[in-house]
Order: C-alpha cells, then structure tokens, then sequence
C-alpha cells in the first residue's frame, strides 16, 4: 500500500460527510423553479424591505464608527 492510499482510506472513514444523502433520490428536479419561487416568496413577504434597511443602516453605523 502506498502512503497517498492510506491517507485516503483514513480521511474518507473520518469523514463527516453523510454518505447515504448522496444516494437519495430527488423529489422535484425543478431547481430553477424552486429558486424562482422562494425569490417571488422574498419579494411578496416584504423581506427584501428588511434586507435594504437592515444594509442602510448596517453601512450608516460602520461609517459613524470607522
């Protein structure tokens, strides 16, 4: 055995990596649908309000305290 082979063998059985996960199937391929979805759902939920008062205010306060 080479030296490359056990530092393999031993970092994949320590690994955290759940292996069962990458064997499972997908319910609903439609990634892109998904993603187009959950941004509408960001928008309509005014969460994007939040995001631009929580980065106004976040930049005021750095340039107050630089």
């Amino acid at each position: 055995m080479t030296h490359s082979y056990d530092t393999v063998s031993v970092w994949f059985s320590n690994s955290p990596i759940n292996w069962p996960v990458l064997a499972q199937q997908i319910r609903d391929p439609k990634v892109l649908d998904q993603m187009q979805n959950a941004f509408n759902y960001f928008i309509k939920s005014g969460q994007v309000w939040a995001l631009l008062i929580g980065l106004f205010f976040g930049y005021l306060i750095r340039g107050i305290t630089a």
